[in-house]
């Protein structure tokens, strides 16, 4: 057998992106003559295949790129949140660009099963990860354990790994958001919260309070409850401080889970209850139909994915080493009235 004809059948896509110090999806736009690489760098890599006489094999399971086969995994936390949809939506209209496919996996807000999750799409082939974090610890995400994989996250940045990110602006988001209800004369605020471990608890959490402390107002613990999106957890927060004999006049909620918990304790209210105001992190479907007066932080969570994509695939197609990048999505506030 000649040697020419050895490498033809041992040569992986892998091994002649090894010997060009360049990720396999680029050899594979290279050879399908996608966008996504520098004009120079596709020539090198066809220079190195002539040389090579590397054939590509479609049907090799090791050789999974180009096409609809090249597949991006895309690890949530709650399918059941409509964020993550249109998240999902959002990366999979910018991967169809590039000539790649998504594929789900869901974790259940469990670090522990994100780490199980994360594992076995890197042993099916995915070309790269877009990931929400479950928890602060991120170690499992970088390094030889993902075989070099581009990793973009999504909702947090990173801790302890060297990865892109994008995030919205929590922070910001849920501080106008309470300076509204502050300007409209609220004094007595409650928080329905998340976790303090998830960068989106913590941040939005600090936008509520740096905002009550502008307004030279105290933070009360009896008016905030900080625990896992969950709208029976947040109705049932919400009944609690209702139920004080000095209420909270307003509530501000940290996602859309929440703000639907709280809708309905407040749904519950009797007629002549004073109303208590209410403004939420992230947009509800039919929030103009409610009979109930709504602000919303609004941004489009598609975008997060677009911008996702775009980071995972620029990183891809970098021939030369960059420090991490960071996509920060802006957020509006948006007001739906009570229907007359």
């Amino acid at each position: 057998m000649s040697a020419h004809s050895e490498s033809e059948q041992t040569l992986t896509m892998r091994d002649v992106a090894a010997r060009l110090g360049v990720s396999p999806m680029t050899v594979s736009r290279a050879l399908r003559g996608q966008r996504g690489i520098g004009e120079a760098t596709r020539q090198r890599v066809l220079d190195e295949v002539a040389a090579l006489g590397y054939r590509p094999n479609k049907r090799a399971r090791g050789l999974r790129s180009g096409g609809p086969n090249e597949l991006i995994g895309l690890v949530v936390t709650n399918l059941a949140n409509p964020f993550y949809s249109q998240l999902a939506v959002g990366l999979e209209q910018s991967c169809v660009g590039y000539g790649a496919r998504v594929v789900l996996g869901s974790t259940g807000e469990d670090p522990a099963a994100e780490r199980e999750v994360v594992a076995d799409l890197v042993d099916r082939g995915v070309d790269g990860l877009v990931v929400v974090p479950a928890g602060h610890d991120h170690s499992h995400l970088g390094g030889e354990g993902l075989r070099d994989l581009p990793v973009v996250l999504a909702a947090s940045p990173p801790m302890g790994i060297d990865v892109d990110c994008v995030l919205v602006d929590d922070f910001g988001g849920s501080r106008e958001a309470c300076r509204r209800l502050v300007a409209r004369g609220h004094r007595r605020i409650g928080f329905l919260g998340l976790p303090p471990s998830l960068w989106t608890g913590s941040e939005r959490f600090r936008g509520y309070a740096v905002a009550l402390e502008e307004a030279g107002i105290a933070l009360d613990e009896r008016y905030i409850s900080r625990h896992r999106g969950d709208r029976v957890l947040a109705e049932k927060a919400a009944r609690a401080m209702l139920a004080l004999p000095d209420p909270p006049t307003a509530l501000l909620t940290a996602n859309n889970r929440n703000t639907i918990g709280a809708l309905r304790a407040l749904q519950g209210r009797a007629e002549d209850e004073k109303p208590v105001a209410l403004a939420g992190f992230d947009d509800i479907e039919l929030a103009d139909m409610l009979h109930l007066p709504l602000t919303v932080v609004s941004y489009d969570p598609a975008e997060i994915g677009r911008a996702a994509a775009t980071l995972l695939f620029e990183r891809q197609a970098s021939t030369v080493p960059q420090p991490p990048r960071r996509v920060t999505i802006a957020t509006t506030l948006v007001d739906y009235p009570a229907p007359r």
